[in-house]
């Protein structure tokens, strides 16, 4: 602990706004945080700490905030569970209150009832304020409901959000795992992509993977939109938005439309087509800006095209459905579009200011292109799902939730009210990342989320949960706090700051209720163990990575894993297991800077868990006294298979001998990170069409069948 300890006040409001002033670090130590990130967090979330004074009275304000309001901002509540809601009124005033079900549960109306709970009355702004407590019934339906409370002639309402206490498994996975493939989409080309695996692609690998692999599901990196003008940021995980999909990824000819262009039109299309379909077959890094740029024009085309009046009337329902947050978004593209990048005047960065209304309606057309894609992109997505299970895959296409969104993105711009300012998110150090990382993204500011009534995540998670059997959610341990780290601070030098996890979750497993998906966290590394315990009593399932998998000594037992979890040989954060095994990655880091330890010490350590891993699987009769490279891969993933997983991936990249790391954290031009073309252990390209015959593929498949 630092020897300056931190004034009580400021301990005390950084307590009121979730902001913890010590932690765990990765090697067990006690750690406090400055005074000075402290101060810089509270001011992200709009609170001046900048002297006792202020500090003062910012702890008076937040406690009198609460009493000014008649209803809090929403009650999020689990079924079945005994709960209550204050309600603030006149000291000694009468009070009713009731409950409106939502239409699509049944409608209707419910009286609440106050308990005999006595609060001291509290004087706000000269006027004394009584609480009532009422008691939430614990037998309502699911769902997104309303809490109205009247007093004389005041009236108030606040959502109350009904989640399930637990989430349950889809029927039959209790009984019998399911084995699914994992995959990078954009690297899985055929030789009818432009250049980066879309889907159509998904469509075709999702059903080859159930009939040819017997896959019970396809986990696949996050689809989510990028910017529509370049340069495209590569990474999924740093999202222009994360409720919208990238339209790179669309197939321009399985649009209808596209049948019925007339012979020119045809023609500008298949021009584009024809610049970028040779670009599938370039080992090279892949070119998202040189893809999109065909795309667009090819896009362009067909979305200018007529529409049947059924096809109109979908979209038109489409439209409607996703509502102002699907204008907000297209608008931000167009925007973008006409401004040629991030650098846009002053008055167009607050979404509802009049030169923002004036330019939409100029850039009407641009507002519509943007629309349509998403449709088309919606369509597309039912697709691929609906052929995974038409395949015969019992959960089907798996989508990934990234933790946060672009700074200068869509979701930045549309959603400012929400997210904080002057921090990022990222992680403090650990034994992978010994420098701790920056994101570089806005995290939600848990007051203003709750303000919201939690509805731009409810969006979010209903448009990602679409057209998915299951979600993996990365870093889900950002749904109860989150490592913030003030502008101008190292990754090191952040704090942690709590969020509503019941709130959080809750929301999350009733949106996946409602679509009949099962959900899975992503809870590699520091995890407070309470946590674990809490997701497995939501029915929220963990992550399980092999190499991860270690206890005092040395790998655990695979018999010891989690049964509620996602259980993988390796992550999109390290190179395939080849290129692990081949200590590649203490290699790739030395050249790129990023070890903190000599590197000596590093490769004898990665030799040392490479010497024990195989000692495990020799000892387990896995594998011989001299195997190869394929077998050790093979033996690492039966061994998988003595675990009590539910659910066990299988990388696309590990079956057919890739080597190269999809993703090396802690850089951004030092590497071509996400860029890298699937290819096997001679990096050679393997394109969709040939890879269910890929020789590595079939051994590994049979190796999990045997």
């Amino acid at each position: 602990m630092a020897e300056n300890p931190l004034p009580e006040p400021l301990l005390a409001l950084a307590a009121r706004y979730g902001v913890e002033p010590d932690f765990w670090d990765f090697e067990g130590g006690h750690r406090q945080v400055s005074e000075e990130t402290l101060v810089a967090i509270l001011a992200a979330l709009g609170v001046d700490a900048s002297t006792p004074e202020r500090v003062e009275l910012a702890l008076t304000n937040a406690e009198d905030e609460v009493w000014r309001r008649m209803l809090p901002p929403v009650v999020v509540v689990r079924q079945g569970t005994p709960a209550d809601v204050w309600a603030h009124v006149d000291d000694g005033a009468p009070l009713e209150a009731w409950v409106e079900i939502e239409p699509a549960e049944g409608g209707g109306t419910r009286r609440l009832h106050q308990r005999d709970v006595w609060v001291p009355p509290r004087t706000v702004d000269g006027r004394a304020v009584g609480r009532a407590t009422l008691e939430i019934p614990t037998d309502l339906p699911l769902g997104w409901h309303t809490i109205v409370a009247e007093s004389g002639a005041t009236i108030a309402r606040c959502p109350l959000v009904v989640t399930p206490a637990r989430l349950e498994l889809p029927a039959g996975l209790a009984e019998r795992r399911a084995v699914g493939l994992m995959a990078q989409l954009y690297s899985v080309r055929s030789e009818a992509s432009w250049g980066i695996g879309d889907l159509a692609d998904l469509r075709d690998l999702a059903w080859l993977a159930a009939r040819r692999a017997s896959a019970d599901f396809l986990l696949v990196n996050p689809l989510h939109a990028a910017e529509p003008v370049p340069p495209m940021t590569p990474s999924p995980y740093l999202p222009s938005s994360r409720r919208f999909v990238n339209p790179i990824y669309l197939r321009v000819e399985d649009v209808p439309e596209a049948a019925y262009l007339s012979a020119a039109d045809r023609a500008l299309v298949e021009w584009q087509a024809e610049a970028a379909r040779p670009l599938s077959r370039d080992p090279g890094p892949i070119d998202r800006d040189a893809v999109w740029a065909a795309k667009k024009v090819a896009l362009e085309v067909v979305h200018a095209a007529p529409r049947s009046a059924a096809r109109q009337a979908r979209y038109d329902a489409f439209r409607a459905e996703q509502g102002e947050g699907l204008e907000d978004f297209a608008t931000w593209c167009a925007l973008a579009e006409h401004f040629g990048g991030p650098e846009w005047p002053e008055e167009y960065r607050d979404r509802d200011s009049e030169a923002v209304r004036e330019l939409r309606e100029r850039l009407a057309d641009r507002v519509d292109f943007h629309r349509w894609l998403q449709w088309v992109a919606d369509e597309q997505l039912a697709a691929a799902h609906r052929a995974a299970l038409d395949a015969g895959m019992r959960i089907g296409i798996m989508h990934d939730l990234a933790v946060g969104v672009h700074p200068e993105g869509a979701d930045a711009w549309a959603g400012a009210e929400v997210l904080a300012h002057g921090v990022s998110v990222g992680a403090p150090p650990d034994m992978y990342n010994q420098q701790g990382q920056d994101w570089s993204q806005p995290p939600w500011r848990p007051d203003a989320l709750a303000r919201a009534a939690y509805e731009p995540y409810r969006d979010m998670l209903r448009t990602v949960l679409r057209h998915a059997g299951a979600i993996r959610v990365d870093h889900v341990m950002g749904l109860f706090r989150l490592w913030w780290i003030p502008e101008g601070n190292g990754a090191q030098d952040g704090a942690y700051v709590r969020y509503d996890h019941e709130a959080m979750v809750g929301i999350l497993c009733l949106e996946a209720h409602r679509a009949g998906a099962l959900v899975i966290g992503e809870d590699l590394g520091t995890v407070e163990p309470w946590v674990r315990d809490y997701l497995v009593d939501r029915g929220v399932l963990g992550t399980s990575v092999l190499w991860f998998e270690r206890d005092g000594g040395g790998f655990r037992p695979p018999e010891e894993y989690r049964r509620l979890a996602l259980a993988t040989v390796t992550t999109h954060d390290l190179p395939p297991t080849a290129g692990y095994l081949a200590g590649e990655h203490v290699e790739l880091r030395e050249r790129l800077g990023l070890l903190t330890e000599p590197v000596a010490k590093v490769r004898a350590d990665a030799e040392a868990e490479r010497r024990e891993l195989l000692e495990l699987l020799g000892a387990r009769g896995l594998i011989g006294a001299d195997p190869t490279e394929r077998q050790v891969v093979e033996a690492m993933h039966r061994l998988l298979l003595a675990s009590p997983a539910l659910l066990v991936g299988v990388s696309l990249a590990d079956a057919v001998g890739e080597r190269r790391a999809q993703n090396q954290p802690g850089t951004d031009t030092e590497y071509p990170n996400w860029k890298v073309p699937l290819a096997d252990s001679a990096q050679r390209l393997v394109m969709l069409d040939e890879l269910f015959d890929h020789p590595r593929l079939r051994s590994l498949v049979a190796a999990l069948r045997g």
